[in-house]
């Protein structure tokens, strides 16, 4: 998917030897393959991926697979809930789900991982995260997601707590200083924000309206915080910040 994912597993007790490296190996295979596969069928980048055939017209979306027609039919529901701010289509038609995918594909994972039996971790793709349980077990501690200053690389503007005893259990950020000025701005308005954090209890959700935040601007951002239980912090394209409430408590 062109970015760093990275996968942080707290065992639940005291590391068993082999046996633990045995389910280590089998939770980042799990992992692994999750990515690889949705990146194999809905990648523009590889030209044999169903979704390029998709983009070339060599296949229709009611002949296409069940998940690439399951996830538009979750995009489009996304488009109609945020009022166009997220869009299953470029500027051009094509379809693209990538603002989608992403999220998917974590949340996937996240289920998988509950599935073996892994209640301590922090999955982190590309900067949106999604956490279970607590780095130090039982202690109620959270996970801390930093936010990136879009200004400065190098530093933070901001860290949220994710999951432990807090309501949120995913941040994702969308902007244009990872990978610059990609996301389609509903109505062709000019660029209010630079990036857009926003945490939720599931990743989809906190991708979604991070990416549609960026897209629609400051309406967007109101209907986001009055929409979802959701905390959202924006960086304006000069350098200051926009927090709803229940990101700064």
């Amino acid at each position: 998917m062109g970015t760093v994912i990275s996968l942080a597993l707290v065992p639940d007790g005291p590391a068993a030897g082999q046996a633990a490296d045995d389910e280590l190996a089998a939770a980042l295979a799990v992992v692994e393959r999750l990515f690889r596969d949705l990146d194999e069928t809905f990648s523009l980048y590889r030209p044999d991926s169903e979704a390029s055939r998709l983009a070339r017209g060599e296949l229709t979306l009611p002949r296409a697979s069940d998940i690439m027609r399951d996830l538009y039919a979750e995009a489009h529901d996304w488009r109609l809930r945020t009022e166009g701010a997220f869009s299953p289509e470029r500027p051009d038609g094509v379809l693209d789900l990538s603002g989608l995918v992403k999220g998917h594909a974590i949340r996937e994972a996240g289920t998988s991982l509950l599935a073996l039996g892994r209640r301590n971790w922090c999955l982190n793709a590309g900067g949106d995260v999604l956490a279970g349980g607590s780095p130090v077990p039982g202690s109620g501690e959270p996970w801390r997601a930093g936010i990136v200053d879009p200004g400065n690389r190098g530093s933070l503007v901001a860290a949220y707590p994710l999951a432990a005893a807090g309501r949120h259990l995913a941040l994702a950020t969308s902007g244009s200083a990872e990978r610059g000025d990609h996301i389609w701005r509903q109505h062709g308005r000019p660029a209010e924000f630079s990036q857009v954090s926003v945490a939720a209890a599931d990743i989809v959700t906190a991708d979604i309206l991070a990416t549609a935040v960026v897209s629609g601007g400051t309406p967007m951002l109101d209907r986001a915080a009055d929409g979802w239980d959701a905390a959202v912090l924006a960086v304006r394209t000069d350098g200051s910040l926009v927090a709803t409430p229940s990101f700064r408590r």
